[in-house]
């Protein structure tokens, strides 16, 4: 098993996989955006595969990331508790900019759609290109694929709509798995932060107790020692008591003779 600080450095190392997996992802969509619309397009198969390999990648990080937050107890505790919340941070950045690529081509995508629909039914209104957008276009295509005048340019639009549906659909569905990534991690850091201020009000009262108990020691010893200090005083007064009482006694007596 790895140590902490070896599984700190693996975690940064795949972090920046996954940055470059999801600066991969946006230059294929970039390519995927000036393209005709083909399910067999190689750059089209080579994003599912990114976007699954991605998928997984970001799962195992997760595990990882909250398996590191269970920072045991020891000498090097607050060294530990530093290192966290930067992977963590790192991570979620990671998380964060591919939500922002997935999003930018997601509008590109509802845009492309919008066109294409327009090209075919100019007059439509946005109610219905909202629709066609999220999926019932083919209403609107039936309707000028009959048109024998526009029946090309139209089955041109139709696949190219449908092509760009189908992203729309992976699309929706990696951001709806991000959001939910995003949600986890912000309870995770809620409930680490909350772990911390126990662990930091333990040490709190603990570093109070040990005042108290010092004090209560400084006391204890104060008044040990001002006790035998009376000890002493009273054995000397004692002492001169009985000196006195005994040159008495000797005069009184020494004077009868």
């Amino acid at each position: 098993m790895p140590s902490f600080f070896e599984e700190v450095t693996a975690l940064q190392a795949d972090i920046e996989q996954l940055n470059g997996n999801v600066t991969m992802i946006a230059m294929l969509h970039l390519r995927l955006g000036n393209a005709l619309p083909d399910a067999m397009n190689p750059d089209a198969q080579q994003l599912d595969l990114m976007r699954e390999e991605t998928r997984t990648l970001i799962n195992e990080l997760r595990d990882r990331v909250k398996k590191l937050e269970n920072v045991p107890a020891g000498p090097d505790a607050s060294i530990r508790r530093n290192q966290v919340p930067l992977v963590r941070s790192k991570f979620l950045e990671a998380i964060q900019n591919y939500q922002r690529v997935e999003n930018d081509y997601r509008l590109q995508a509802r845009s492309r759609v919008e066109r294409q629909l327009r090209i075919v039914k100019p007059d439509a209104t946005d109610a219905e290109l909202r629709a066609a957008v999220e999926g019932g276009a083919d209403q609107i295509f039936s309707q000028a694929l009959v048109d024998s005048t526009r029946y090309k340019e139209s089955r041109v639009a139709y696949q190219e709509v449908q092509q760009r549906q189908e992203d729309l659909r992976k699309m929706e569905e990696t951001l709806a798995e991000l959001a939910q990534m995003l949600g986890d991690m912000a309870l995770l850091v809620t409930q680490q932060d909350e772990a911390i201020g126990e662990v930091e009000k333990t040490a709190i009262e603990v570093e109070e107790n040990t005042k108290k108990g010092f004090q209560h020691t400084v006391q204890a010893v104060i008044h040990a020692r001002s006790y035998r200090k009376m000890r002493w005083i009273c054995f000397f007064i004692v002492l001169i008591i009985l000196a006195i009482l005994a040159l008495v006694l000797g005069l009184v007596f020494g004077t009868r003779k």
